[in-house]
């Protein structure tokens, strides 16, 4: 069956990366993702593809795809049949995440519209996910062995992540204990986009590692801003209700500074948030608290830290448009927070 949403020009359209050349060719390669990624979600069932292009077409930023095809500048093949696999299976992966996600958060929204386990039920989302992870699984096969071992390492890491924050900090330090949640959710499939567009373009072996790190640094930076939207945004700009973390007794980066501090408010919050907040006008309170600490402030001065660490790597890589526009990206994504 071939009958679910046919791809967009997502972010291509308004794409701007200083670099004509670069700025098409990576548009390009946005709307080959597009078209292998409907083309890979719409077969089954109907009820299945009704289910898995729920979250895969209602928005999205395709940071991914766009990370790995702009390392793949760096190597002499960025046009390759590869690379725009790799990209695609890099959204796919984050698709099937937030799928699961959602039912671990409970989250009733995502991306602007009711999330699958709220529009349908838990089951049904955990089986989109895992349907997801099957067409991830068969798009790997097709490129190389040395991809699949590398999403075997990446699944392992992903799902380290999500059992360390599952089972929390165990007496050990809150903030450590976030970052390295952070650094294997959210920065590890980042890296990996970035690896794998560099490796399958044929950059060089330290070129390949560099960009490994450049983008788990900036995986990092992505997630930590994104916690900091989450509490200080309204929906219509992030897509989400106000402070569902908080809602669900997870303290992101800006909460565990705000429970630090030594103030009246710093006080409030650690009386409050002694677990899962019950009521929406708990909610507002805490983030009103937060809000008069300097939560916000700590959260973006750790975030600048791992901007330094992307900056550094791409110190290191080949001056070409990609990596000004690299730059860009990274810059972009802290300017976000407003």
């Amino acid at each position: 069956m071939t009958n679910g949403p046919q791809p967009s020009v997502r972010g291509a359209a308004s794409l701007e990366l200083g670099d004509p050349a670069l700025t098409a060719r990576v548009a390009e390669g946005l709307q080959a993702v597009e078209a292998l990624l409907a083309e890979r979600l719409n077969v089954g069932e109907d009820f299945i593809i009704e289910k898995v292009n729920h979250l895969a077409f209602a928005g999205g930023k395709r940071f991914r795809p766009t990370i790995a095809l702009l390392c793949a500048s760096f190597g002499p093949r960025p046009d390759a049949e590869d690379v725009i696999k790799a990209a695609t299976l890099t959204e796919m992966v984050h698709l099937a995440t937030l799928y699961h996600d959602d039912v671990m958060d409970e989250a009733d929204r995502r991306r602007g519209v009711a999330s699958a386990n709220a529009r349908w039920d838990n089951s049904v989302a955990i089986l989109a996910g895992d349907i997801l992870l099957a067409q991830s699984s068969r798009l790997m096969s097709e490129i190389d062995t040395v991809t699949v071992a590398h999403f075997a390492d990446t699944f392992q890491t992903l799902v380290t992540g999500q059992m360390r924050e599952t089972i929390g900090a165990e007496g050990g330090n809150p903030v450590e204990h976030y970052l390295r949640v952070v650094e294997e959710k959210t920065g590890v499939l980042i890296a990996s986009a970035a690896y794998l567009g560099a490796l399958h373009a044929g950059a060089e072996r330290d070129v390949v590692e560099r960009c490994r790190r450049l983008g788990a640094a900036i995986g990092v930076v992505f997630q930590i801003v994104d916690d900091i939207i989450d509490i200080f945004s309204a929906p219509d700009q992030s897509g989400k209700t106000p402070g569902t973390d908080l809602k669900e007794g997870v303290f992101t980066l800006p909460v565990l500074y705000a429970l630090e501090e030594d103030s009246e408010a710093g006080e409030e919050l650690r009386s409050m948030l002694t677990g899962p907040l019950e009521s929406d006008a708990e909610v507002a309170r805490a983030i009103a608290l937060i809000g008069r600490t300097r939560g916000r402030e700590r959260a973006l001065e750790t975030v600048r830290g791992y901007l330094a660490d992307a900056e550094r790597e791409l110190d290191s890589l080949p001056d070409v448009p990609a990596n000004a526009a690299l730059r860009q990206l990274a810059t972009f994504t802290v300017e976000r927070v407003g």
